[in-house]
């Protein structure tokens, strides 16, 4: 083989992989979860749709879209768990995205945190909150929300990101009472200093490596999970369940390798109280 050959079918096996890559943005998977807690719940139970990491810079996939792929499923709540964008022009199509998601009618509403890359543009965010609140989506900052569920009460617990050192999760549990806790934060790594319960836990920030070829050795630097290889998914600590979105968006690069954009709805369900 001349060097000239050598040359010429690694460029084009580049090439190849990139397309591949680049085209994985525009497929995202559908991921249905089926959690059992042991608190116990109403038979109906509770379906919420799970997004994170819509990073709009680089996010393939349109509201339009969206929309489609999570049509004829039944949403009770919508969960949005951080990193939106990093720039502030960006906003005006993050809202048109959560316009698009207010069309599902969820009837326990949407609830959002911020993520690390969200804090690029800190000081928009007070403003982005109040929009964002205008179209039907409580922004929950190291706070909670109580609200009926059935003959349950259901505590949404909204902790700010951890990433970048401002989760304060005293705050967020204060006055907390009894109910089914569900925590929306951005970046896990918190769950292995929460000393608090939770009966679910729903975050992102890892993409599931994006480019995850031959393994997300990138990720090594992002906290602890990564090294028990806890990036993706459904997880447990101490017996608590936690997942690991792999996001909607891309970040640096806008390629996906052996990791696809997801949209996940996650079906809770308990014991059934003979009360």
């Amino acid at each position: 083989m001349t060097f000239l050959t050598f040359v010429t079918m690694t460029s084009v096996l580049l090439a190849i992989i990139w397309s591949v890559a680049r085209f994985n943005t525009f497929r995202p998977l559908i991921k249905d979860v089926n959690i059992e807690l042991t608190h116990p719940m109403d038979p109906e139970g509770l379906r919420i749709l799970h997004l994170s990491d819509l990073h709009m810079e680089k996010l393939s996939i349109t509201p339009e879209a969206l929309l489609k792929s999570v049509s004829g499923k039944s949403i009770d709540l919508i969960a949005l768990t951080g990193d939106y964008m990093d720039t502030a022009p960006m906003q005006k199509r993050f809202l048109e995205y959560l316009e698009v998601l207010q069309t599902l009618k969820p009837r326990y509403g949407t609830y959002a945190v911020f993520g690390n890359h969200d804090y690029c543009i800190a000081d928009h965010l007070p403003a982005l909150a109040k929009e964002m609140e205008k179209r039907g989506c409580i922004v929950l900052k190291n706070e909670h929300r109580t609200i009926q569920l059935g003959r349950r009460k259901l505590n949404i617990i909204g902790i700010d990101d951890y990433y970048t050192g401002r989760s304060d999760v005293d705050k967020a549990y204060a006055g907390v009472g009894e109910g089914i806790n569900l925590v929306l934060t951005h970046d896990p790594n918190i769950v292995l200093d929460m000393g608090y319960h939770f009966d679910y836990l729903l975050s992102g920030h890892f993409h599931g490596g994006q480019i995850h070829w031959p393994k997300p050795y990138h990720l090594k630097k992002m906290g602890k999970l990564p090294h028990l290889n806890m990036i993706s998914g459904l997880h447990y600590h101490e017996e608590r369940a936690f997942y690991i979105s792999d996001g909607l968006g891309q970040t640096g690069v806008n390629l996906r390798l052996r990791c696809r954009p997801e949209i996940t709805v996650h079906s809770l369900e308990g014991v059934v109280s003979m009360d």
